[in-house]
């Protein structure tokens, strides 16, 4: 899933890219947003117990291995594999490819992520707008996870922003503001400029000294708790498709050598359409 303003790379450089964009896409669909501090919280999972929160990220493996495995299965339907990952950064860097190179690139590209234009869309409370394609090789198998890609995508991005909506609302409120005005001063003490990225050592003592931490401690979970009321139709939805993925995901765990050749007709055959919000 991506901003409505990100573009795919066209340089030299696009094999390497596309390596580190397919891992991380196989790696969950975290939504990038520029306001947000760290990622959503699980749903259900705040204040859980250890057991809780072992039994979610023991669900979130599986769930991740089940979708690589959907994608490995569908490119090799189509005569294709990922690029396999670095072994180590610090290798000297492969010379650019070729023609043909860039040729099988796009190929891998447009099988794992579809082709534009993008039908799937949502504008968050946030202002930010999150786009994808429904057809790819990644659509399809989170369609054969989930069962409805378009109704996961909605309320995926919603849950996933739920944070980043608490902490634009928490800006609102009068203690918040004092708190980042006393921030501000510190790191970018004698009247300077406010500081954009001050030193990391800085910026945590003044988080403390100016009492920004014990503010956010406190306004975080109710503004967390409001949004969630907000959206507790698409969090019920996140849910429930969750546990459907869940039940497919432990179906193909268990028959680890059956192919799964749909997925790929799926992500080859799909009519494209458009979902915008």
């Amino acid at each position: 899933m991506r901003l409505a303003s990100r573009r795919a790379p066209r340089s030299a450089h696009r094999h390497g890219l596309l390596t580190a964009a397919a891992a991380l896409v196989l790696a969950g669909c975290a939504t990038v947003h520029p306001h947000s501090a760290a990622p959503a919280a699980p749903v259900g999972t705040a204040g859980a117990p250890a057991s809780a929160l072992a039994t979610r990220q023991a669900q979130d493996r599986l769930l991740k291995a089940a979708e690589q495995r959907l994608v490995a299965d569908c490119l090799d339907a189509l005569g294709l594999t990922l690029p396999p990952a670095p072994v180590s950064q610090a290798r000297a860097p492969a010379p650019a490819p070729g023609p043909a190179a860039g040729d099988a690139d796009t190929r891998l590209q447009t099988a794992l992520f579809g082709r534009d234009p993008r039908e799937l869309s949502l504008t968050l409370a946030t202002g930010h707008t999150v786009t994808a394609n429904s057809d790819g090789c990644v659509a399809a198998a989170r369609g054969a996870l989930y069962g409805d890609q378009h109704r996961w995508f909605r309320a995926q991005v919603t849950v996933d922003n739920l944070r980043a909506e608490a902490q634009a609302r928490m800006k609102d409120d009068p203690a918040h503001r004092a708190a980042l005005d006393r921030w501000t001063r510190c790191a970018a003490p004698s009247g300077g400029p406010r500081a954009g990225r001050p030193d990391p050592a800085v910026a945590e003592r003044c988080t403390r000294e100016s009492g920004l931490a014990d503010v956010r401690a406190r306004l975080e979970p109710v503004e967390l708790a409001t949004v969630r009321t907000l959206h507790r139709d698409q969090v019920a939805t996140y849910e429930q498709l969750r546990a459907r993925a869940l039940r497919r995901a432990a179906e193909l765990s268990a028959h680890p050598t059956e192919k799964t050749e749909k997925t790929a007709t799926t992500a080859t055959t799909e009519k494209k359409g458009t979902d915008a919000s």
